[in-house]
C-alpha cells in the first residue's frame, strides 16, 4: 500500500478501511483537549491529551472502543471530516479534503512511521495525560499556534 499513492488516485469515499486508516499520520494532535472561540471559530489546542492516548507511541490504547469510552470522541469519516473545524492544519484527512497534498514527512510519503515525530508534528514528548490535570486547569495548557 505504501508508495501506491492511492490517496491521489481515488476520492476519500472510495478508499478501503485499511487505506482510510493508513492516512492517519500518528501525530496524536486530534487527541488533545481543545477550546473553540465561539465568536471567531478559532481552535486552541492544549498540551493535555486524552487519557487513552499513549503519548510516546501517539496511538490510542483502546482504538476500537474509543467512541464508547470517551465522550466526544468520534470516528472520522469523509463526511464527518468536511464538517470538523478542529482538525489540525497538518492532518492528512483535512489536507486531502481541502485538495492539498500530503507533506514529505507524512509516513505514506516518507515510508517511515517515525518521520512525523522527527518533523516535530506529533505530540510525542510534548503532551501530558489528562489524568494529571484538573479540568479547571486546562486553559493553562493552551499551546500557541499548534493547530
Amino acid at each position: 500500500m505504501r508508495g501506491s499513492r492511492f490517496w491521489v488516485r481515488r476520492p476519500l469515499e472510495k478508499l478501503s478501511l485499511r487505506e482510510w486508516e493508513s492516512l492517519c499520520d500518528g501525530c496524536g494532535r486530534c487527541c488533545l483537549h481543545k477550546f473553540e472561540n465561539k465568536k471567531t471559530g478559532k481552535v486552541f489546542y492544549t498540551a493535555v491529551a486524552c487519557y487513552l492516548l499513549d503519548i510516546q507511541r501517539c496511538r490510542c490504547r483502546a482504538y476500537a472502543e474509543r467512541s464508547q469510552r470517551v465522550n466526544g470522541c468520534r470516528p472520522l469519516t469523509p463526511r464527518v471530516i468536511r464538517r470538523l473545524r478542529w482538525l489540525p492544519r497538518t492532518c492528512a484527512y483535512r489536507l486531502l479534503v481541502e485538495g492539498r497534498r500530503l507533506p514529505d514527512w507524512h509516513p505514506l510519503v516518507s515510508n517511515d512511521p517515525e518521520s512525523v515525530h522527527r518533523a516535530g508534528i506529533s505530540v510525542r514528548n510534548r503532551a501530558i495525560s489528562e489524568e494529571w490535570v484538573h479540568p479547571d486547569d486546562l486553559e493553562a495548557f493552551i499551546l500557541e499556534d499548534f493547530g
